[in-house]
């Protein structure tokens, strides 16, 4: 469509002006009309110089303006290939060359490269009329030579593939007459013959137009001719050509030129009319003419981007068929009627805040497709310090950094791009960039206070929170998450992490102990504040605790020094005057300030009228004279407390004695009474340790009879078993009167007995040491064993009333094992001198027979 034809033309036009050269390079390819999608346009990574993957990391792409893309990229062959059929009649009309100009943008760094195909032409249409026939009427008495212009063919193709040539239909009537007005091709048919309306009314012949491509393509129109009576004189335009120049903007109904032709003729034959022939396509619908004054008037609107120049054929002919072509020239003058457009190749919506000056953010192309001055055009930039903007080329800006960015200032640029022509008046477009500012961890985080310090008051819960330490960082997202690090330090040889710790998060302290005023006052540490960037960043802040003293400790009384059983007095001479200084009261309080201010007073006193306390020194002075009839005896209680809140106290007995001499003072205070307090604890001692004895006593007791009943049942099951009789084995000791034996060695004593005894076994543990037996040679046995340690019993002597000889071990060990059974007639003197009675009558007498029936083994 003439329409569409005409944008095309207008955007190529301007396109191939302002496209021939980029900053980067410039390659150039010819390819034919209508080749098939996919097909093969050139390689332009090779031409360019290009690695395929630079066009995969570039992001590479194809920038056509507005215009529509018939060549795509393919980055994985790094070639140029069709996308979209390709109709040169459709795309540039009878414009050549016709080329598609375009570009390939590359980011990181920004590029771009100007491209231009050439689009050749193939001859796929054939030449063609607008009508399908042509009618003429003309008087038989019209002169051999007259002309009469027929409508010429029309052929999309351009060049060799274009209309070349007509051929007439035989005849011997007409003959063609080809001829150019401009650079289009007319033809116009010449009487060579006198026509008879008698002999022939009607003629018809055949017009073909040829064009010149292989093969030969053609198209034909019917001529269809009435002879009529005689019009002798044909039309004649005066001039030949009218020409004219209209603005693009001019309204309809403006008179262009009035075309004019003379006939000879007179009356009806001698009247011209006027009417429009080959019109080119679109012009019908512009352009009207008056058929009977020639008036040439515009009807539609006029663009001077789509069609600058027009030529119309006016024929002017009469009622007898006589006509003459009149030629309209029309020139378009540009309007500045259009402002710039702004196109954006490319561009980044975001970039990093550490970028340096002079990185491309933006590639624009601008164009206007006014000319001259109309179409100039320039940018510029709103106020930004931080930006600028190049012309890299003809219609081509670049948007760059002109100095170093901050986020932390500003996070975002809204960038206006003003673009203007010089027209008279001037149009202008503009454009909003929005440009976010990334961030980098260019900024360590920030305490509020260049140094902390904080009070917690001492005996405090171990994990309460004491304050917070807050750092700020100008950074964004996770560079500016803080997080908070106690550092290793150590207060008194102590690491600081067992006194405080802080939240890693909220930058809370929090006690690990409770504080003792009394044991440390003050310490300091350091917090660090480190950002969540890579690599992070941090700073740190000093810290001072003050620990705040409470009034935990009661005074303590330095002197008197109080005794525990003992009376102390103080003496006083009744000759004392008043203000007499007794003694003073000195005490102490570890607390501090306020919590150690002590003061003293008299609580109770025997006599309150003698003596009197200072409060702030603690000096007791007698605040009379000491008269006779004072007791000797004076007791007074002193409380002293100090100034905290609540206060605490300390009371101290004072005891003095009014007296001139000391006999009298220990005669009056030897039955003086303990404290109360003093008597209360010993009674209490005292009651404790009774039920522990107590306990002990009833504890031994049942282990005493619990083991007597545990030994009569075991004598009970011997007495009823039959046990074989052991043999007898003389002792290892030396049984002579008068001598002392002493056994070898440290020995193990099992003594069993017959069945018909009735005794029960008795074992001796070994000692720890050797045991040596003295023997008395006055058949009095005295038996001393030296004992570690470990020894546990003793018996000093062994007497037998009968016969005065010892005792053997193996029956002495019997007796020591069954007392209460066994009663030979023996006294056992122990250590203290007590004599026990053994009931055994006849202990000497049966001696050799026990020997032999009883057994001692060692």
């Amino acid at each position: 469509n003439t329409d569409i034809l005409g944008e095309n033309l207008g955007l190529l036009s301007v396109l191939s002006v302002v496209c021939l050269r980029s900053v980067f390079g410039q390659v150039s390819y010819s390819i034919p009309e209508e080749m098939s999608k996919g097909s093969l346009v050139g390689n332009i990574a090779q031409d360019l110089g290009l690695d395929v993957k630079r066009l995969k990391s570039g992001k590479a792409r194809i920038y056509t303006g507005e215009g529509t893309e018939y060549i795509e990229l393919n980055k994985e062959r790094g070639a140029l290939v069709i996308k979209e059929r390709i109709d040169r009649e459709a795309l540039c009309g009878q414009t050549t060359p016709c080329a598609l100009d375009f570009q390939i943008i590359l980011e990181n760094p920004m590029q771009f490269y100007s491209v231009t195909v050439e689009i050749t032409d193939i001859n796929d249409n054939s030449p063609g009329f607008k009508n399908s026939d042509m009618k003429f009427d003309i008087s038989e008495t019209v002169q051999i030579g007259s002309k009469f212009v027929l409508e010429k063919a029309v052929d999309d193709d351009v060049g060799i593939n274009g209309l070349q040539s007509y051929s007439l239909s035989s005849s011997d009537i007409f003959i063609l007459n080809p001829y150019r007005i401009g650079g289009s091709r007319n033809v116009e048919m010449v009487l060579k013959k006198t026509l008879d309306r008698e002999k022939q009314d009607r003629v018809s012949l055949i017009l073909t137009a040829l064009d010149g491509g292989n093969p030969q393509l053609s198209g034909t129109i019917q001529i269809v001719i009435t002879v009529l009576d005689a019009n002798d004189n044909a039309p004649v335009c005066s001039p030949a050509e009218f020409k004219t120049n209209v603005k693009e903007n001019s309204v309809k109904g403006t008179v262009l030129t009035t075309v004019s032709a003379s006939d000879a003729d007179e009356g009806p034959h001698g009247q011209v009319r006027y009417s429009i022939s080959n019109a080119p396509k679109g012009s019908s619908e512009l352009f009207d003419i008056d058929e009977d004054s020639g008036v040439f008037t515009l009807v539609g609107k006029l663009d001077y981007e789509k069609f600058r120049h027009y030529e119309i054929d006016v024929q002017a002919s009469d009622a007898g068929g006589n006509a003459d072509v009149c030629k309209v020239i029309i020139e378009v003058l540009d309007t500045n009627d259009n402002p710039p457009t702004i196109n954006i190749m490319s561009t980044s919506s975001s970039i990093s805040e550490d970028v340096k000056p002079g990185t491309v953010l933006t590639m624009m192309n601008v164009q206007d497709p006014d000319s001259n001055e109309n179409g100039k055009v320039h940018c510029i930039l709103d106020d930004h310090v931080h930006f600028k903007i190049s012309s890299t080329s003809t219609n081509f800006f670049s948007i760059v950094t002109d100095s170093e960015l901050d986020r932390e200032r500003a996070s975002e640029y809204n960038i206006t791009v003003t673009c203007s022509d010089e027209g008279v008046p001037s149009l202008s477009s503009s454009v909003t960039l929005t440009l976010q500012i990334s961030d980098v961890n260019d900024n360590e985080p920030l305490f509020e206070r260049s140094s902390y310090e904080a009070c917690i008051v001492e005996n405090n819960t171990p994990g309460v929170s004491v304050f917070t330490v807050r750092a700020t960082d100008a950074d964004w997202n996770q560079n500016a998450r803080v997080s908070y690090i106690l550092e290793d330090s150590s207060v008194n040889g102590v690491p600081v992490s067992s006194y405080v710790s802080v939240s890693a998060d909220s930058g809370v302290i929090h006690a690990v102990r409770s504080f003792d005023y009394e044991q440390i006052k003050d310490f300091q540490f350091r917090v660090k504040a480190q950002d969540g960037g890579s690599p992070p960043l941090s700073s740190n802040v000093t810290v001072k605790m003050l620990i705040q003293d409470q009034n935990d400790n009661p005074p303590q009384v330095l002197y008197p020094v109080q005794t525990g059983g003992s009376v102390v007095a103080e003496m006083v001479p009744r000759s004392a005057d008043v203000g007499y200084l007794v003694t003073k009261v000195v005490a102490v309080d570890v607390d501090s300030g306020q919590n150690a201010w002590l003061s003293y007073k008299l609580q109770k006193a025997t006599d309150r009228a003698l003596f009197e306390v200072g409060s702030q020194n603690g000096e007791i002075r007698t605040i009379r004279q000491v008269s006779d009839k004072d007791a000797v005896k004076q007791r007074l209680s002193v409380i002293v407390e100090d100034n905290g809140q609540p206060s605490r106290s300390a009371t101290i007995i004072v005891n003095v004695a009014v007296a001139d001499s000391f006999p009298e003072v220990l005669s009056e205070f030897s039955d003086f009474p303990h404290d109360k307090e003093y008597n209360d604890n010993l009674t209490f001692y005292l009651v404790l340790a009774l039920a522990v004895v107590s306990f002990l006593f009833i504890t031994c007791l049942v282990v005493i009879i619990s083991v007597k009943i545990y030994r009569w049942r075991q004598s009970r099951i011997l007495y009823h078993s039959n046990l074989p009789v052991i043999p007898y084995y003389p002792p290892r000791y030396s049984d002579t009167l008068g001598t002392t034996g002493t056994l070898q060695h440290v020995y193990n004593y099992e003594v069993c007995r017959t069945t018909d005894s009735r005794k029960s076994d008795c074992k001796f543990g070994r000692a720890g040491s050797q045991n040596v037996l003295i023997m008395d040679p006055s058949c009095s046995g005295t038996m001393q064993p030296m004992q570690s340690e470990k020894t546990a019993m003793t018996i000093n002597s062994l007497y037998c009333f009968d016969n005065k000889e010892p005792l053997s071990l193996d029956i002495l060990i019997k007796a020591l094992c069954n007392v209460g059974h066994i009663a030979p007639k023996c006294l056992v003197q122990i250590s203290d001198g007590t004599q026990i009675n053994d009931p055994y009558s006849t202990c000497h007498a049966d001696k050799t027979k026990q020997k032999k029936s009883r057994s001692s083994r060692v």
